[in-house]
């Protein structure tokens, strides 16, 4: 098992209006951390695997944090309210490790 190389704390800073989680981390703060399984994100006490662009794929009710060129990461709940779903709110930590 390969160790952690990298570590990243934040927060969810605010909830859009489709339920997604906002966070303090910006896409740049990852720029050199991996975009696949073995970056591991953890909100509250959820956790998701991967980074993901806009416009990803990833089947319905699928747990994902999403990255554009800029801007803050997004933790989102395909088709559905992250927020409701898991009770998540503003102020929750996020851990980002890879």
């Amino acid at each position: 098992m390969n160790a952690v190389t990298g570590t990243l704390s934040g927060k969810v800073v605010a909830v859009d209006e489709a339920g997604s989680l906002i966070t303090d981390i910006q896409a740049g703060d990852l720029a050199d951390a991996p975009r696949d399984a073995s970056l591991r994100i953890v909100v509250d006490e959820h956790e998701t695997y991967g980074l993901y662009p806009p416009n990803h794929q990833q089947p319905s009710m699928t747990l994902v944090a999403i990255a554009a060129d800029s801007g803050p990461i997004k933790i989102s709940l395909v088709d559905d309210s992250a927020s409701a779903m898991l009770g998540v709110q503003v102020g929750a930590r996020v851990e980002v490790s890879w």
